[in-house]
């Protein structure tokens, strides 16, 4: 039973592994044994990767943020519709 509670949380976390030795020793800098293929070409490769963390950790904060306390107080909101339906 243990085992399964392991593979599954792998899985559902997305954990491939560490980098093979090939991958290893083509990969220079941060990333360096922790991700498969090539790695970044140039440093404007970890501008955009940095810039799409952004994106993803905004878009989780938010969407977290708006499903726990959704804001809308108002009477006239059109989710009245539904919650007062005679």
């Amino acid at each position: 039973m243990k085992k399964a509670i392991i593979v599954m949380l792998l899985v559902l976390t997305g954990f491939t592994g560490w980098a093979c030795d090939v991958c290893e020793r083509q990969q220079r800098g941060l990333l360096s044994g922790i991700t498969h293929g090539g790695g970044p070409q140039s440093n404007w490769d970890y501008l955009i990767i940095a810039a799409m963390m952004t994106v993803v950790v905004a878009t989780l904060f938010f969407s977290l943020k708006w499903l726990i306390r959704p804001g809308e107080k108002g009477e006239d909101h059109i989710k009245r519709i539904v919650l007062n339906y005679d």
